[in-house]
């Protein structure tokens, strides 16, 4: 099963996790929710979940991105554009670096 797609170290990987969920911990208290609040919100049966994530022990499925964004007040895209970045940041370079392919051929 392909579970990682960053070609990091473990350690850049783990790094970037932690960063997500410190974004996902200040999104969470900025809508005044608790982190049981929020595990109800998203349909997560235990809120220690939340809690791995915000340490950056775990990732949010990609079928659970939209119902996330509802719970943070935010557009799915907006939610998706800012977890990307940690979550898979060589699809992110690819899709949106300066001088990306369609920006070339649009020239």
């Amino acid at each position: 099963m392909y579970t990682n797609p960053q070609k990091r170290s473990a350690s850049d990987t783990y790094e970037l996790r932690r960063e997500a969920g410190r974004w996902l911990k200040e999104r969470r208290e900025a809508c005044g929710l608790s982190q049981r609040q929020l595990a109800e919100m998203v349909g997560t049966e235990y809120y220690t979940f939340i809690s791995q994530l915000e340490t950056g022990r775990g990732r949010i499925p990609p079928d659970k991105y939209r119902i996330w964004a509802e719970a943070l007040q935010m557009t799915a895209r907006d939610f998706v554009l800012t977890l990307l970045p940690f979550y898979d940041p060589v699809t992110y370079e690819i899709v949106f670096a300066e001088g990306s392919d369609q920006e070339r051929a649009a020239r």
